[in-house]
């Protein structure tokens, strides 16, 4: 006797559904001779995958001689399930070739609320304008999300590294320029600083939940970097509340260019420091793979990366 294996054995189906499109094919071209004409097969071959079937069900599907075919009450009951069966295999198979090769699908998008009043909102309306059949389900939300736990296809993000998610595909699709900015009146109380140390002795604001040590690493004109640690009296997790709070002189803070800008432009607020430049964040997305993704992700993931390049180059 043969030792079994201490393995777990997958369960399968108990049935081939090639027989099943087999009989079904026998039926409706009204026998074996005709059935293998149109698919090419020898009519030896289909009467034997038939009969084999037959032994597995244990049941007489088909009663045939040499002058007669007719299907049983029960191999027409047998037929009729066996249709519809491949029919929804077909509906499955064309289902799948549709969400890889057509613009259609619902695509699940999270991204930082400060990132999608500046940029996002506006080009996910202009994605959903252009392509009708594609659905966006968009979460605006400052907190890092579990892509797939959360079912989502794409988390954005706009930090200076991608989180460590060695399970997720990073994608980069821009750049956004941090500033150092403050009001003017919070400028006209305190003097401009020329050196980031300067800025020990300023009220500051911070960007994140509370942590013990906040600093800005800031890069000189002549590349020399310096690291300038203070305590903000504001800290918050929201970009636009900071931008709120720096208009009305509460403090010095880092913001996005994309944030500060009409702020800026309108001079209600201004750059600190000008000669000297913070790190850059990465525009990037986060989504499980590569492999198999549906077509209407990749268009998105396209279109947003073009519509950064456009920013950029503007």
């Amino acid at each position: 006797m043969s030792r079994l294996s201490s393995r777990t054995v997958a369960p399968t189906l108990g049935y081939d559904l090639n027989d099943l499109y087999y009989f079904v094919q026998v039926v409706e071209y009204g026998g074996f001779a005709q059935a293998g004409r149109a698919l090419r097969l020898p009519r030896s071959r289909l009467s034997r995958r038939i009969a084999l079937l037959e032994k597995r069900l244990g049941v007489m599907l088909i009663r045939r001689s040499t002058r007669t075919f007719a299907v049983t009450e029960i191999g027409a009951a047998y037929y009729a399930r066996c249709k519809s069966m491949l029919e929804n295999a077909d509906a499955a198979q064309a289902l799948v070739k549709t969400a890889r090769t057509h613009a259609c699908g619902t695509i699940r998008v999270s991204c930082p609320i400060a990132l999608l009043h500046a940029h996002v909102g506006a080009m996910l309306v202009a994605f959903a304008a252009q392509y009708p059949d594609i659905d966006i389900e968009l979460v605006g939300m400052n907190r890092r999300v579990d892509v797939v736990r959360e079912r989502l296809d794409l988390a954005l993000y706009a930090r200076p590294q991608p989180w460590d998610s060695p399970d997720l595909v990073v994608r980069v699709l821009g750049h956004s320029t941090q500033l150092l900015v403050a009001s003017p009146a919070l400028l006209d109380r305190l003097g401009q600083p020329r050196l980031p140390a300067d800025l020990q002795a300023w009220p500051s604001m911070g960007f994140g939940p509370p942590v013990t040590g906040h600093a800005w690493t800031l890069v000189g004109p002549s590349g020399t970097e310096t690291l300038v640690r203070h305590r903000p009296r504001f800290v918050t997790t929201d970009l636009l509340t900071l931008r709120r709070a720096a208009v009305a002189g509460i403090g010095v803070v880092q913001l996005p260019l994309m944030v500060a800008r009409a702020a800026l432009d309108d001079g209600s607020l201004v750059r600190v420091l000008p000669r000297w430049s913070l790190q850059r964040d990465m525009i990037h997305a986060l989504f499980p793979t590569r492999k198999g993704m549906p077509h209407a992700i990749r268009l998105l993931l396209d279109f947003l990366a073009q519509r950064f390049d456009a920013i950029a180059e503007g």
